[in-house]
């Protein structure tokens, strides 16, 4: 297998545009987040600014789809931006203006994808960037479940390889810097078989190899199927441990055993993914629901974020940034509790029960971190030794939220503190010999 760098040294910090936007974020709100994320969160380590699905779709406004709609697409069964969304398009020039501002912001630009070709290219008759026919490479048995947007793409077809070189050579040509690629992590249309897609990672793998520009690949929805980690660490950068994950208690909780099954496959570039984070207000142009914020409570979202970053996932944005109150921006600006994510080593789980969990990772200077989470809806106290930790001596105990130094542990004094519900604390311990 070919060696190449990691696109994603570290996890990926950013914002995307479904949790707020569904799939009919214009340009003009695409670009105004941004600049929002250009002048308050890019000095914190955040970077890419990712349009999610459906922007060649015209009539497209919020999560709801339009079913076998027309869709926009250029001559070779390419999927191109809806002009009437995304004006700086017209022209031909596709993303390429909004990749460019988004770079002048010191950023980085993001596309979603749907795995395979729009079916609309296949009933029309129309070629690909060969002149092989889309119907001739499509799979029309592999549909998504929940979008009629595309097919499949059966990857031993010849043309096949070509199309999809052709797809990510275009994004390269944009100045696409990461692409989420969907309904393939998990593919839910063979019950039997939820990783049958694994040719068609294959493809785009080897398309993003090949078309001289470095790209994120992200693989959505979850849960992808651990029995082949192996086979997505090779292939991809990040992948969805979950499905969709929403600001609800239980979806929280969930988290905790995904992470658990998942944590040894943390790093090295390769990301097991979370998911969004679904902070301030969302659904902004819900029709049905409305918009609203976040519904978790603070503790919640606090309990969030640590997890996230002990178990250094990537951390995605769902939030309309310029709707963020003070709390919602404090938590996406903690230097100390960021850099657990972006310069930790590897998470292990200490202790995960139905009731709490402790999970522990060491910064790169070896300064262990160590987080203890209260899972249930009561007051809980949630306690840890040195040695369940590993460690010996006394180390003081510098709170990462507080900024402050709480108290210290020895070999005989457990770390211990009383959580409300659903909360948490991380502490990184400074060793005092």
């Amino acid at each position: 297998m070919l060696h190449r760098p990691p696109a994603a040294p570290t996890p990926p910090m950013g914002w995307n545009s479904w949790d707020c936007y569904g799939a009919g974020i214009t340009e003009k709100d695409l670009l105004a987040n941004a600049a929002y994320l250009r002048d308050h969160l890019k000095e914190y380590g955040w970077q890419y600014v990712v349009c999610d699905i459906q922007w060649y779709e015209p009539r497209a406004v919020d999560t709801d789809y339009n079913n076998f709609t027309p869709l926009c697409m250029d001559e070779y069964s390419r999927l191109i931006p809806a002009e009437n969304r995304f004006p700086s398009a017209a022209g031909g020039k596709g993303f390429s203006v909004i990749a460019e501002q988004i770079h002048a912001m010191g950023l980085k630009f993001g596309v979603h994808l749907l795995r395979g070709i729009p079916r609309q290219a296949v009933h029309s008759g129309a070629k690909t960037v060969t002149g092989v026919l889309a119907k001739d490479i499509a799979a029309q048995y592999s549909v998504c479940p929940w979008n009629t947007d595309m097919y499949g793409v059966d990857a031993d077809k010849p043309g096949a390889r070509e199309y999809y070189e052709s797809v990510f050579a275009l994004f390269a040509e944009w100045g696409v810097d990461y692409v989420k690629v969907d309904d393939i992590a998990n593919t839910e249309f063979l019950k039997d078989d939820p990783y049958s897609a694994a040719k068609e990672i294959e493809l785009m793998r080897d398309a993003i190899d090949k078309c001289g520009r470095t790209m994120v690949l992200s693989l959505s929805p979850g849960p992808a199927p651990i029995a082949h980690a192996r086979h997505l660490s090779a292939n991809a950068d990040l992948w969805r441990m979950s499905g969709d994950f929403w600001d609800s208690r239980d979806k929280l909780i969930e988290m905790f055993r995904l992470c658990e099954k998942w944590y040894a496959f943390v790093g090295d570039g390769k990301w097991p993914d979370c998911d969004m984070l679904p902070v301030g207000r969302l659904m902004v142009t819900h029709r049905k629901l409305g918009s609203h914020y976040t519904r978790f409570t603070r503790d919640e979202q606090i309990t969030m974020m640590n997890l996230w970053c002990i178990f250094r996932s990537p951390l995605m944005i769902g939030a309309e940034l310029r709707d963020n109150d003070d709390f919602t921006l404090s938590l996406l600006t903690n230097p100390e509790v960021l850099a657990v994510n972006q310069r930790s080593t590897r998470p292990v789980p200490v202790r995960c029960e139905p009731d709490e969990a402790v999970w522990q990772n060491a910064m790169e200077d070896g300064s262990p971190v160590v987080a203890l989470f209260n899972l249930t809806e009561s007051e809980r106290t949630v306690s840890v030794t040195l040695r369940e930790l590993g460690l010996t001596g006394t180390c003081a105990l510098r709170d990462l939220w507080r900024h402050e130094t709480v108290g210290t542990t020895s070999d005989n004094t457990p770390i211990a503190v009383t959580l409300p519900p659903t909360g948490s604390v991380m502490y990184r311990l400074e060793s005092m010999g």
